[in-house]
C-alpha cells in the first residue's frame, strides 16, 4: 500500500490530546490522511465500518465502550474480505496493558504522546501495510491478539471466592437465586439481567465485576455482553452469513456468538 493513499481513525475522548496525537501524526507521517476523530467507543465502531481506515489509534478508556471492546466490535463485524486496520492503542501507564500490547497488539502510543516514540509506531505500521496482499482478509489473527489483549488487560487472577448464590431484589425482598439455576447473563444498559428457565431477573452489577466471580469452566462469554452456562448449551446453529447462534435448554431464545468468542465452537 502507498503511504500516500493511507487513511486513519483516531477514537480519543479528551480533545487536546486527540488534537496532540493528530498534530504529532502530521509530522511523522505526513502523508497520513485523518478520516475521521471520534470520541467514544460505539461511534468508533460505527466510523470505522463506514469509513474503513488503514490505521487505527483507539484509547484504551473512553465512555461507555474501552478501546479494546470497541475493536473487538469491530473485528465482530469488519467485512471478511478486507484486512483489519492496523491497530495502535494509546494509553496512560498501565503495568498489565503495556505487557500484552507488547506482545499482541501492533503498537501502543503512551500519553503524553512524545514525538520519538510514535516516530517507531510509524514505522511498524508502515512495514505491516506495505506487507499486505491487496484484498487479503485474515480476520482471525486479529481476533487472537483481541482475546489476549482482553484477558491480559484483566490483570493478575482475582482471589475472591467464586459466587454459588446471586442475591436479586425483587420488589421489597431479596431472593437468593443459585447460580446452577441461572442459564445466562445479559448486559442490558445499566443492569444486567439474569435469566433461569422460568424467571428473569435485574441486578445491577456490571457484567465486567461479576466475570471475574463466575467459574470460567461453567460460565462461558460469548459476546461482549452475553455470558452462558455451559451446561445449559442444547445446539449451536450457522446461519446463512456464517453467524453462530446457540440454542439454550430452558430458554426459548436464540443467542449470538461474536467472532471474538466463535473459536469455543470449533467443531462447527
Amino acid at each position: 500500500m502507498s503511504q500516500a493513499t493511507a487513511s486513519a481513525l483516531i477514537a480519543e475522548d479528551e480533545p487536546l490530546l486527540a488534537l496532540e496525537l493528530r498534530s504529532e501524526l502530521a509530522l511523522a507521517w505526513p502523508q497520513l490522511r485523518i478520516a475521521a476523530t471520534v470520541g467514544d467507543g460505539a461511534s468508533a465502531v460505527t466510523q470505522a465500518l463506514a469509513l474503513k481506515p488503514d490505521v487505527l489509534f483507539f484509547d484504551i478508556r473512553m465512555p461507555g465502550m474501552s478501546g479494546l471492546e470497541a475493536a473487538a466490535e469491530l473485528a465482530d463485524e469488519w467485512p471478511n474480505d478486507l484486512p483489519f486496520p492496523a491497530l495502535v492503542f494509546v494509553t496512560a501507564y498501565d503495568q498489565y496493558a503495556v505487557q500484552a500490547f507488547e506482545t499482541h497488539a501492533v503498537d501502543y502510543v503512551l500519553k503524553p504522546v512524545q514525538a520519538a516514540r510514535l516516530q517507531k509506531t510509524v514505522a511498524k505500521v508502515q512495514d505491516l501495510l506495505a506487507r499486505r496482499a491487496p484484498g487479503s482478509g485474515d480476520i482471525e489473527a486479529t481476533l487472537g491478539q483481541l482475546r489476549q489483549l482482553l484477558g491480559a488487560a484483566q490483570g493478575p487472577a482475582p482471589t475472591q471466592p467464586l459466587l454459588k448464590v446471586l442475591q436479586v431484589s425483587v420488589g421489597t425482598s431479596v431472593r437468593m437465586v443459585p447460580l446452577d439455576e441461572v442459564v445466562y447473563f445479559e448486559a442490558a444498559d445499566k443492569y444486567l439481567r439474569v435469566l433461569t428457565p422460568a424467571h428473569e431477573y435485574l441486578i445491577r452489577t456490571p457484567l465486567k465485576e461479576l466475570l471475574p466471580q463466575l467459574d470460567p469452566a461453567v460460565f462461558w462469554q460469548v459476546h461482549r455482553g452475553t455470558v452462558v452456562r455451559a451446561s445449559a448449551l442444547e445446539s449451536v446453529t450457522r446461519d446463512e452469513a456464517g453467524k453462530l447462534h446457540l440454542a439454550l435448554r430452558g430458554r426459548t431464545e436464540k443467542l449470538p456468538v461474536s467472532r471474538l468468542y466463535a473459536h469455543l465452537f470449533k467443531a462447527m
